[in-house]
């Protein structure tokens, strides 16, 4: 059973920037950071935008970010967690760039600050449009160079370590956190991990739906097992659509975006008669919230019977694309796409998640020894609809702030003499693994169809009837078969999207992402 200080369940931003500054903080500590898949597999790699910070305070300012987060977030963001994000932007930018991290400049030696929609100023720092990818594989090479912090791919955290499973009792302080069960990919083995401190960073949810720009690997995982614990989540409903993904089937299961950055730099959505449309939605147009553009495109889809829209480049310069973005340009191609002359097809994809695991101002869960960060979490700064380039953001400045609240308590954490061992169980290998893939696939379909860009009650009421159906089905399944990460995957997949019908079903007031047309 290998005994650890800090336990790191997630390899993106939030999760390596946390490891690096407990680990330079603590080096006498032990500190793993497990992740399911290959090292620097996750939703940061592929963050195209960039990072919202103000860093040209004669044109901007923290007051203009603020209110353009509180627009966005419809009301329902907590303003003292805006203004501190905001506030905290730019130091934690400076902590990025002094680990080595590169942001575009101009000739004048100026950050190049991108602007995308719902943002009132250019304050977008980027690397091209991998900025996500600059991102992850610096902390990577950063993280290698710390001896005490261990990075651990091909490990799928299965089960938070609770008093549920030590059968001990309830404190006034209610469920408390050992550590993780977790599934070794290689041996075929579950491993306990006792921890004093463990930190969720598991990201988005984006494969509970059929089209996103989330990689395979966004299952919900670190939601689900918060949820199986106790843990008190909010704001499920809250479903980002990104409003121009690609209209390709691609192999990988992850639709490939076209970044906001493009309609920042000139270009205009056309429905398929050529027309611009989004001037008919809102003052704005093409630079509108996310929210408002996803809805004014499914809208456009539904009266079109069309399966796209299409993003007309062609009055950017084909040398200032390939400069700013070169990652699309090459994609674009690859697919016999000219986008000097031809106009990209589009559709809405699910990309973010603004709920999550409920969260205090110091990355803490309602579960004693538990923080939680970056999209897996509910911070209050997304509030109904996240802000374009916020998200990164907000993984920082919350990796810093559990890093804080760290630094006191780990000393304090509690730390059980005896953990009981994963119950083993007679088990078969399934032949019939469609069982799974099957469902996966049925689930993305229901949560696709009826809880989309716009919902209805009976669809609703739909979904919740099939994803129980689906659930009995897996779990019995899972109570038989041997251990497999589809399986876990399913499992976590079909508790993420439980929570986001029940959630969905409660709110009773439309909010920046969540429509439902019987309450408009």
């Amino acid at each position: 059973m290998p005994k650890i200080d800090v336990l790191i369940l997630g390899s993106g931003i939030a999760g390596l920037s946390y490891a690096l500054k407990v680990g330079e903080r603590f080096p006498d500590k032990t500190i793993a950071v497990l992740t399911k898949a290959a090292e620097g597999e996750s939703n940061t790699k592929y963050a195209q935008g960039g990072i919202a910070t103000v860093t040209d305070t004669i044109a901007d300012s923290y007051e203009k970010h603020i209110a353009d987060t509180l627009a966005a977030g419809d009301g329902l963001c907590n303003p003292a967690i805006v203004q501190m994000v905001v506030e905290e932007g730019p130091k934690r930018l400076n902590e990025l760039i002094n680990w080595g991290i590169n942001f575009d400049k101009s000739d004048l030696g100026e950050f190049d600050l991108g602007l995308e929609g719902g943002h009132s100023e250019h304050r977008i720092l980027h690397f091209k449009d991998i900025t996500g990818y600059e991102i992850e594989r610096k902390l990577i090479r950063k993280i290698k160079q710390h001896k005490n912090i261990a990075l651990l791919t091909e490990h799928f955290a299965v089960d938070l370590i609770t008093q549920h499973h030590l059968k001990l009792p309830f404190t006034k302080q209610g469920v408390t956190c050992f550590g993780a069960y977790v599934y070794n990919q290689q041996t075929k083995e579950i491993v306990t991990y006792k921890a004093k401190v463990t930190l969720l960073a598991t990201g988005g949810v984006g494969q509970v739906y059929r089209n996103t720009t989330n990689p395979l690997i966004a299952t919900g995982d670190g939601i689900a097992m918060a949820y199986r614990a106790k843990a008190q989540i909010s704001n499920m409903e809250f479903i980002q659509f990104h409003p121009t993904a690609l209209a390709y089937q691609f192999s990988h299961g992850r639709s490939f975006l076209i970044s906001e950055a493009v309609r920042g730099l000139g270009a205009v959505l056309k429905n398929e008669k050529g027309d611009a449309f989004m001037k008919n939605y809102d003052p704005r147009g093409d630079l509108a919230s996310r929210d408002i553009v996803s809805r004014a495109i499914d809208n456009e889809l539904k009266i079109s019977g069309s399966d796209a829209l299409y993003l007309d480049c062609t009055t950017i310069s084909k040398k200032d694309f390939q400069y700013h973005f070169p990652n699309i340009y090459a994609q674009c191609k690859e697919i016999g796409l000219d986008v000097s002359k031809q106009m990209i097809p589009i559709t809405p994809a699910a990309h973010y998640l603004c709920g999550g695991i409920d969260v205090d101002i110091h990355g803490c869960t309602s579960i004693k020894n538990l923080y939680a960060c970056g999209e897996c979490a509910n911070t209050g700064l997304h509030g109904a609809n996240r802000l374009a380039s916020n998200s990164l953001l907000e993984a920082l400045v919350f990796a810093h702030q559990s890093f804080l609240h760290t630094l006191e308590h780990i000393t304090q954490a509690d730390d059980p003499d005896e953990i009981p061992e994963w119950n083993s169980k007679d088990t078969f290998e399934t032949r019939e693994r469609i069982l799974i893939t099957h469902n996966r696939k049925e689930l993305q379909s229901v949560m696709s169809d009826y809880v989309g860009i716009i919902r209805t009650n009976e669809r609703l009421n739909r979904a919740a009837k099939r994803i129980s159906v689906l659930y009995e089905e897996t779990e019995t399944l899972y109570r038989k078969s041997k251990l497999s990460t589809s399986l876990f995957e399913l499992r976590n997949l079909i508790s993420t999207a439980y929570l986001i019908v029940e959630q969905s079903k409660n709110r009773s007031q439309n909010k920046g992402g969540y429509y439902n047309s019987d309450l408009s």
